[in-house]
């Protein structure tokens, strides 16, 4: 669709509410005002979801609380997901206008957002920053393996059994003080670890190999 194929669907639609509709008003893709309602509803069209879309919005939320953005159908549910979420954060309106027949779809509305804190979330940070011994990782790294708590607790584990051979898990917990020894050879995420026998646990070649890094 072209950019000027959105208006037509997009009037239409405002109209049928009873807004009086202009085009390209001081700026405005779209402007629509109603006797009863003060506030002006401006619309910015895009062919696609875009950052200027969204510059333009927050530009035009001086003069309205009641800024809508507006763009073809987006395809996808996860996109269509992430953008309407960043519409809500920046107070922003969101519609999608069908091109085979100018069906024009709300998903969102201009409204004041407040973050919903989920505490879950929170706490496995926080847990992760607690446990995690120095900064062995540096920030904006990709294609690295990062080193975790988790990580840094089984590489105690591998270094206590390539001193000391094959223990049994409760021995490595109480030599290294990782309390989820254990789980943690018997899950064994890297390959680093194998059972030799019930509770008893040794280096794989792999763990050998990897251990120096």
């Amino acid at each position: 669709m072209q950019e000027t194929s959105l208006y037509a669907p997009i009037k239409g639609f405002l109209e049928a509410q009873g807004y009086s509709v202009k085009s390209e008003v001081a700026g405005a893709d779209v402007v629509a005002l109603r006797a009863d309602d003060p506030d002006p509803v401006i619309v910015e069209m895009k062919t696609a979801f875009s950052l200027s879309l969204v510059q333009q919005g927050i530009v035009r939320q001086s003069i309205t609380d009641w800024v809508y953005l507006a763009v073809p159908t987006i395809k996808g549910r996860k996109t269509l997901a992430r953008h309407l979420g960043l519409c809500r954060r920046l107070g922003l309106g969101l519609i999608t206008v069908r091109a085979r027949d100018g069906h024009v779809e709300v998903h969102c509305d201009p409204a004041p957002f407040a973050p919903r804190k989920i505490k879950v979330r929170r706490d496995r940070l926080l847990r992760e920053f607690s446990r995690r011994v120095g900064d062995p990782n540096i920030g904006g790294s990709n294609r690295v393996t990062l080193v975790t708590a988790y990580r840094q607790d089984a590489m105690r584990c591998a270094k206590h059994l390539a001193d000391a051979g094959p223990c049994k898990g409760a021995v490595v917990a109480n030599a290294t003080g990782v309390t989820r020894a254990t789980t943690i050879m018997r899950d064994d995420h890297y390959g680093w670890f194998e059972r030799v026998s019930t509770g008893i646990y040794q280096l794989t070649p792999k763990g050998q190999a990897e251990l120096p890094e």
